[in-house]
């Protein structure tokens, strides 16, 4: 039986569409399809498409690195069908009930207001679709979800564009996802709250018989507001975040590091054991990068300024978390006094974060080009996940190689960054005690914090995130 077929004889659950398969679109059209829901999921590369529906874990993850996502898709492939054919979207929306609006909402410049293009373009689609389909006379009432993070007022926007084609029995609802990257299919499964705003108690309706597996279970927050307050929710809950963290790098960190005698995992300790501060957050790293925290920040920076309110707070601490990255890179010369000039150097890791392929933001963007400032011989790469993304921007040469294994990218360099968190990098010292050069070691992630000690005795230079240069 053609995958067509099953799911255009599916009758169980919703009739739910997906337009975008980012980590959000993905992740989201999948656990729709684990919860009896007949879903489509339409994007248009082709070649995305061919691997999400290919039913082979490893072509699914070779596209989306999230943990759990291949094997939930071929579990589930009786309800689900990912397409590029758009004819197969204008078909399915004779019998849909929601269509999850899951587009990239990238930063127009670093002003941060959002670039809406791939938004609006879809919903214009859309709404032309039903008009064509239905002669102005819809009877199947459509509700639309706003599931990408998008300015506080564009439900406004949808609802204008489906009101000028002639569009009426459909609602607009804001859903926003609080997926973490690396757990999103856990985090899908399993959420800790589900937001949904709307104005129409028709909408709250719709999207209760979509949530239902979560709708009365002990552990998932289920949250009715308004459009304008779950969006609102979203920027909110993704600065404060991302505000946490900054102040970690920039306040706690910086005191750890200006202070000889001071354990970072100790203060961090007596902070976390209050628990109006808590644990999360409390972690220092060179940066903070992905999809979201400092493109939020900058469009809610963004949204406030145009309403010509204060947004400085905000502004600062995006720069807190730039200043941390350079500052880290600077500390080389400053206090080490490394020379970078015709050296060897191993980065280790390109994704923004473990668990991911995204390269979106991650430190290693900026961390390339300033080592080419610097005049390096050879930058060295591994990341055990992300380094074909990587590749695309910054193809191999000479002086950019790609190493197979960490212990390929270390070998005979004078200098070490270790710019994401992957498991497989605490055992770095070992390896690099075999080797007769002593590089010097940039731990961006406190890695091998427990092996400071033993590292220093064996000859190595250490500059780490939280902790004074030794």
């Amino acid at each position: 039986m053609s995958q067509k077929t099953r799911i255009e004889d599916s009758v169980s659950g919703m009739n739910v569409l997906y337009l975008g398969t980012g980590f959000v679109g993905a992740c989201s059209a999948a656990v729709s399809a684990d919860s009896g829901h007949s879903t489509l999921a339409y994007d248009v590369d082709a070649k995305k498409i061919a691997k999400l529906r290919s039913g082979d874990r490893d072509q699914i993850e070779s596209c989306i690195y999230e943990e759990g996502l291949g094997d939930l898709l071929v579990r589930n492939r009786d309800r689900i069908e990912f397409t590029s054919d758009y004819s197969k979207v204008e078909k399915f929306l004779d019998r849909c009930d929601a269509v999850f609006m899951c587009l990239p909402t990238p930063e127009i410049n670093e002003t941060g207001e959002s670039d809406l293009t791939y938004y609006l373009e879809a919903a214009r689609k859309i709404a032309a679709a039903l008009r064509r389909r239905n002669k102005g006379a819809q009877e199947k009432y459509i509700v639309i979800v706003n599931k990408s993070t998008v300015p506080i007022d564009t439900v406004s926007r949808t609802r204008k564009i489906l009101r000028e084609a002639g569009v009426r029995n459909t609602g607009v609802v804001s859903n926003p996802e609080f997926l973490v990257e690396g757990q999103a299919v856990m985090g899908a499964l399993r959420p800790d709250r589900i937001v949904i705003g709307a104005e129409k108690e028709k909408d709250f309706a719709v999207l209760r018989r979509i949530y239902q597996r979560f709708l009365n279970a002990p552990t998932v927050r289920y949250i009715e507001v308004n459009p304008r307050e779950a969006a609102a929710g979203k920027l909110l809950a993704n600065f404060t975040l991302f505000s946490r963290l900054a102040v970690c790098f920039d306040v706690i960190g910086r005191t750890c590091e200006s202070f000889p005698g001071i354990h970072f995992e100790n203060v961090r300790r007596i902070l976390s054991s209050d628990p109006r501060i808590g644990a999360w957050g409390l972690y220092d790293s060179l940066y903070a990068g992905g999809s979201c925290f400092i493109k939020d920040a900058r469009s809610l920076r963004y949204q406030l300024q145009a309403r010509k309110k204060d947004a400085s707070l905000v502004q600062e601490i995006f720069g807190a978390n730039r200043r941390q990255l350079l500052g880290f890179l600077n500390r080389a010369e400053t206090e080490a006094r490394f020379d970078w000039t015709r050296k060897k150097v191993a980065l280790l890791g390109v994704a923004f974060k473990r668990n991911t392929n995204d390269i979106r933001n991650s430190p290693a963007l900026d961390i390339v080009p300033f080592l080419a400032g610097k005049k390096v011989r050879e930058t060295r790469i591994f990341d055990p996940a992300a380094m074909d993304n990587f590749r695309r921007l910054f193809p191999p040469s000479p002086a950019l190689v790609y190493a197979s294994s960490e212990a390929e990218a270390v070998a005979g360099a004078d200098a070490v960054i270790i710019a994401t968190d992957w498991p497989q990098f605490r055992g770095l010292d070992e390896l690099l005690k075999k080797h007769k050069k002593r590089p010097l070691l940039m731990d961006g992630r406190r890695m091998l914090q427990s092996a400071y000690g033993p590292l220093r005795k064996a000859g190595f230079k250490i500059i780490a995130v939280g902790s004074p240069t030794a």
